[in-house]
């Protein structure tokens, strides 16, 4: 059985209040609001947020859960979630154009994406290997799997987007019959 909901969250550097089932805090990254269920009371006590469940052993799933999402919030309000990408390919590269990412990626147009709000983006000189950063975890791995959608890495030459340190299983290709 897991016992995550009853680990405490850290709470240094941030500002955290309570008003019912909704956790207000503010940190160095941005603000926010964490709305509880009726049957998880949280409480702070001596800069650590304890989050102790009310009644019923089926609730207990939810329990660990929600504390592991508030967990996620707050500690992307303190330091950002980062992740890496690499775009692998001959003339396979991405720019930043304002607010919109250009990618160049063997098709015979660019295609453009938005930045969602809250997300920053870095890309090296080479245009292949991209930073992502955000203090919404769930956001941030959305925007990487929507940019990953445009071109998964394929099998036979390894050409694509791929998160870094992702290995990509490598096939065979066809071999030239023996006469």
């Amino acid at each position: 059985m897991s016992k995550i909901g009853k680990k405490p969250i850290s709470l240094q550097n941030l500002q955290v209040e309570i008003k019912g089932q909704d956790v207000h805090y503010k940190g160095k990254n941005g603000t926010g609001v964490y709305t509880l269920p009726e049957f998880i009371i949280p409480e702070v006590v001596n800069q650590e947020l304890f989050l102790k469940l009310k009644n019923g052993k089926d609730k207990r799933k939810f329990w660990g859960l929600h504390r592991a999402l508030l967990a996620n919030e707050l500690k992307g309000i303190n330091q950002l979630f980062e992740r890496k990408m690499q775009i692998v390919g001959l003339g396979f590269k991405a720019e930043l154009a304002g607010s919109k990412i250009k990618f160049s990626l063997g098709f015979s147009h660019k295609i453009e994406k938005n930045l969602p709000k809250g997300v920053t983006f870095e890309v090296d000189k080479t245009g292949q290997i991209l930073t992502l950063k955000s203090a919404d975890k769930e956001q941030l791995g959305q925007f990487c799997a929507d940019i990953k959608a445009l071109r998964p890495p394929e099998p036979y030459k390894g050409t694509g987007i791929k998160m870094e340190g992702e290995r990509i299983r490598r096939k065979a290709g066809k071999t030239k019959a023996a006469a």
